[in-house]
């Protein structure tokens, strides 16, 4: 068999692998259950912190300066108060819902991939927020709300990890 022949039948089984996963609704609801369990948790340890701990780390306070500038540069007058307040949650919600479902693409290694891409966030979470024009995040200086970004992001990737496995043992394993 040539070289050729051999990558044609691999896209074969590949692009069947991916037919085949794309059939499968309940591996897309399982995604989206496991991120939102990630997002929720993250979100959740964000807003009791903000409250009790001197300085805990303040994404909500970028998520507004992303919203206010994002909708100023539309020529839109951005909100404010309250109304800015819960639009940052459910975009925080809903984004970290969607990166936190993408630990169903590891199938059984979705803990140790939940574990990395919390990692990932949390330390883009203290990197990229200077490098996207929305300043630094407030604390940053502070060691304590270093480690506390990372390992809060972290905690909602192993959230997320652990919902997709638990969702999926029933099925007497998974797939890849």
């Amino acid at each position: 068999m040539t070289a050729e022949q051999r990558v044609e039948e691999r896209l074969s089984e590949l692009t069947q692998r991916v037919r085949a996963s794309a059939d499968r609704g309940p591996r897309l609801a399982a995604a989206l259950i496991s991120g939102a369990a990630g997002a929720l948790a993250v979100t959740a340890v964000h807003q009791l912190a903000r409250r009790r701990v001197r300085y805990a780390p303040r994404m909500d306070v970028l998520g507004m300066r992303a919203i206010a500038r994002g909708t100023h540069r539309l020529g839109k007058r951005p909100p404010t108060g309250r109304t800015l307040y819960r639009a940052t949650l459910a975009g925080d919600l809903l984004s970290n819902t969607a990166y936190y479902s993408t630990v169903a693409l590891a199938g059984r290694h979705a803990t140790r991939t939940g574990a990395a891409l919390g990692i990932a966030a949390g330390v883009g979470a203290l990197l990229l927020p200077p490098v996207m024009g929305l300043g630094r995040p407030p604390h940053a200086g502070a060691w304590s709300n270093r480690l506390m970004t990372v390992a809060w992001y972290t905690l909602g990737g192993l959230a997320a990890g652990c919902t997709y496995q638990q969702l999926h043992a029933h099925d007497g394993g998974l797939d890849t």
